[in-house]
């Protein structure tokens, strides 16, 4: 059957969302096509006075509430529930009695963008600058107003918290937290309440399902505990929640790949594809390799620097929206040995020395574009052409 899964995907995801730049304009369109199908409301109204949709799917005794792009720049997830959502309205017969089961079993609600005002202007915080997943103590916002309000109102068995995290985290293993899941803490101490036991279980579930894509490279999330975090909060009220955290895998810097694999991660939740056959073990979650900040978008290895030592130049990107795009800029990380780094795409220019655009002394912080060979232009070792973005419009 993964094949068969495998296959469909290919031909029938939600090609209508692509890239990261996805507002409230790109899925208005979708929403129309499943109005016959789901129901669907508006929660309420963004600070900015934007609409805060959500879905209605299935009719199950077990309540599921999910919540995408609560931060506006963290897109992939949303990709995925809708990719989800395709999948369980079509009509091949060969799926037929897992999307029926789905459906009978569970009531699925998606807010698929929590935060409109952010989504638009590709940021993570909202129209007032707050991080509304530091928000769930004051409840200062409209929006986290809204999510906490439909929580009290449904009274969910499952919360699943939606998120993207940067390209920075790795694994100790040298390989890219592609997918990475938290079950947050309930209190300071991290109790593994039931709560966060059956969180546990969900995401031992999941990553085994994703060793057959992506094996080694599924991580799990630091567990401090944050009273203002509302995974932490809804934990600590007693209802299992999973923070999905997508990341980033090879040079698919549109999280195109990744989004494939929380769609896996989601047909697994809810049993759509095998189950694991026994008793989940919940201590098998803390096998799950904890994620590092050891990766960089691009390091260039041995460069020769004057009369010193040869160093590593690592290079991070910084995503900015312009003209409905969103810009790769590339900007100078750190410089040193990097021995504990990884490149998503790695050069080694073997002691040679380089020419910069712009040319200045290299410098963290400095924003560069292009990086050559001193006495050979022709031999380009990064430059931002290569990594340019196309998003939708």
């Amino acid at each position: 059957m993964n094949m068969e899964i495998e296959s469909w995907y290919r031909h029938n995801f939600e090609f209508r969302l692509r890239g990261r730049y996805i507002t409230l304009q790109h899925i208005y369109p979708l929403l129309d096509t499943y109005k016959m199908n789901y129901e669907i409301s508006v929660l309420g109204r963004s600070e900015m006075n934007r609409d805060i949709p959500m879905l209605k799917i299935g009719n199950g005794s077990e309540i599921v509430l999910a919540w995408s792009q609560m931060h506006g720049n963290e897109s992939t997830t949303t990709k995925a529930l809708f990719d989800f959502l395709k999948f369980v309205t079509q009509k091949q017969l060969s799926f037929q009695p897992q999307i029926e089961r789905f459906l009978s079993h569970y009531t699925f609600y998606i807010i698929p963008m929590l935060n409109p005002d952010g989504a638009q202007n590709y940021t993570r915080e909202n129209a007032n600058n707050v991080d509304l997943n530091r928000d769930a103590q004051k409840l200062s916002q409209i929006e986290s107003q809204c999510l906490r309000n439909v929580f009290n109102e449904i009274k969910p068995s499952l919360c699943l918290n939606m998120h993207d995290q940067r390209s920075i985290y790795g694994l100790k293993t040298g390989k890219p937290a592609t997918i990475s899941f938290l079950s947050p803490a309930a209190d300071a101490e991290r109790t593994i309440t039931e709560s966060r036991k059956i969180a546990m279980q969900q995401i031992v579930k999941m990553t085994e399902f994703l060793q057959k894509y992506i094996p080694g490279q599924v991580g799990r999330y630091d567990d401090s505990f944050n009273a203002a975090c509302v995974g932490d909060t809804f934990q600590k009220a007693g209802v299992p929640t999973i923070l999905f955290e997508a990341g980033h895998c090879g040079q698919d810097y549109q999280r195109e790949k990744t989004r494939e694999y929380i769609f896996y991660s989601l047909l697994s939740l809810f049993n759509i594809v095998e189950e694991k056959s026994g008793q989940i073990q919940y201590k098998e979650y803390f096998e799950i390799p904890e994620n590092l900040k050891n990766h960089n978008d691009f390091i260039l290895r041995n460069v020769k620097v004057q009369n010193e030592k040869a160093v590593s130049i690592a290079i991070q990107f910084t995503e900015t929206l312009k003209n409905n795009n969103i810009d790769l800029v590339p900007i100078i990380d750190e410089i040193g040995e990097l021995k504990d780094k990884v490149g998503h795409k790695e050069v080694n220019v073997n002691n040679g020395e380089i020419l910069t655009i712009p040319q200045k002394n290299l410098t963290v912080g400095q924003v560069i574009s292009k990086i050559s060979a001193k006495n050979d232009d022709s031999a380009i070792y990064f430059s931002t052409i290569d990594f340019k973005l196309t998003e939708n419009i």
